[in-house]
């Protein structure tokens, strides 16, 4: 048995090389990008007007000139115009050129016009004020982004602007999602009174697909061979797999002797936690298994603590741990860290977590109460309110 600490080391040690493949502009939010992309030009590719009103020169205005006799009107997306006479201006729109000869933008805020004449009412006015100068943001061939972002909507705009119409993005690993247990049948069927309906699949793919991933879901019985020649295929055609149940020491729980039998090599069995203490992991040529315990809670826990983690590292994304302030006093008296279900809240800025432990690794129904799981460490077993424990959310907010 490993500790939490030693787990997640073996399992980050065993990453994969994602594959790559080109999508469209539309298609590319919430995927990592696989290359560098360079600006084609200058951002801004010219003196472009910040704010509506007038361009004058500011010499002018320093000689004293107040009223300046309006020449033209230069709107955004025209080519620029040119102020041939310095005590004149022109009206100009917010991201347009800036007029030729002109330097100094005045809002309409700050002027009266009146017969074609604009009229400037302050005395505050700096030179270049309200024009974002050319290349100011980034120069052409300047790098914009490296791989291993997750694309939002800031660097797909970015991105087009640019002229990407089609990106580089890294490919969601092929996931197997295998459910073993002669109790569980489909979310269609009417369960017998021994039977139960299938749930940790589901609840495994939808954290995959918010993730961006896709996944396949399969159903394996408790009969070894049947298992082992199944198994077999569905990991020769995927490069990972996570298993629910089969994994503890049950007389029908051939899943890690079955792994082992078909080429994964075992390097982790059980892990010093609760729950999920019957955790196996395992690789093989190209090939990465994480079997996780039957238990819904368990599985579900297990899968935001060690293979969460995982994906985003396989895309070089950055660690995403988050802390939390434990809102009440608890106690956990086995040797083993413990993750706990927990309300958090933020309260003036700080994310407070409320104890709601439920009632066992089995009680799924719980998870609706909660936002995610506490990790306590296994050297104690009295935890004050105030202190601070990593926390793994499993919900997000739109």
């Amino acid at each position: 048995m490993v500790s939490v600490n030693e787990a997640t080391e073996i399992i980050l040690k065993n990453i994969i090389k994602p594959r790559i493949e080109s999508v469209s502009l539309s298609n590319a939010a919430c995927r990592v990008l696989a290359e560098k992309i360079v600006a084609d030009r200058d951002f801004p590719p010219f003196n472009r007007v910040a704010m509506d009103g007038v361009a004058i020169v500011f010499d002018t205005f320093l000689k004293g000139q107040r009223q300046f006799s309006i020449q033209d009107i230069q709107a955004a997306g025209e080519p620029a115009k040119v102020l041939k006479d310095p005590t004149t201006c022109i009206e100009v729109m917010t991201g347009a050129v800036l007029p030729e000869g002109a330097d100094t933008i005045i809002r309409y805020e700050d002027i009266e016009v009146k017969d074609k004449m604009a009229i400037i009412t302050v005395d505050d006015v700096i030179k270049g004020q309200n024009i974002h100068s050319q290349a100011q943001d980034a120069k052409k061939n300047d790098v914009l982004l490296e791989p291993h972002i997750l694309l939002s909507a800031a660097e797909i705009a970015l991105l087009a602007s640019v002229g990407k119409s089609r990106v580089d993005v890294f490919v969601f690993p092929r996931i197997a999602i295998v459910a073993s247990g002669d109790e569980l049948v489909d979310v269609q069927d009417t369960p017998a009174l021994h039977q139960i309906r299938r749930s940790n699949s589901y609840a495994l793919q939808a954290a995959i697909q918010l993730m961006g991933g896709t996944s396949t879901s399969f159903h394996l019985v408790d009969q070894k061979e049947l298992l082992k020649k199944e198994l077999q295929k569905i990991v020769d055609d995927h490069d990972v797999v996570i298993l629910s149940g089969g994994i503890s020491k049950g007389k029908f729980d051939f899943v890690p002797e079955v792994l082992e039998e078909i080429g994964i090599v075992k390097l982790i069995q059980q892990v010093s936690q609760r729950p999920g203490k019957p955790f196996w992991f395992g690789v093989g040529k190209h090939k990465t298994v994480f079997a996780l315990p039957g238990n819904p809670v368990s599985t579900y826990m297990c899968f935001y603590r060690y293979i969460r983690p995982w994906l985003l590292k396989n895309f070089g994304l950055p660690d995403q741990s988050l802390f939390a302030v434990l809102a009440t006093d608890y106690k956990f008296q086995p040797k083993l860290t413990h993750f706990l279900q927990v309300k958090v809240r933020n309260e003036a800025g700080m994310l407070k977590a409320y104890p709601d432990a439920g009632g066992g690794s089995g009680d799924f129904a719980n998870l609706k109460e909660v936002d995610g799981f506490l990790e306590l460490p296994l050297e104690r077993s009295e935890f004050k309110a105030g202190d601070v424990f990593p926390y793994y959310p499993f919900r997000s907010t739109l």
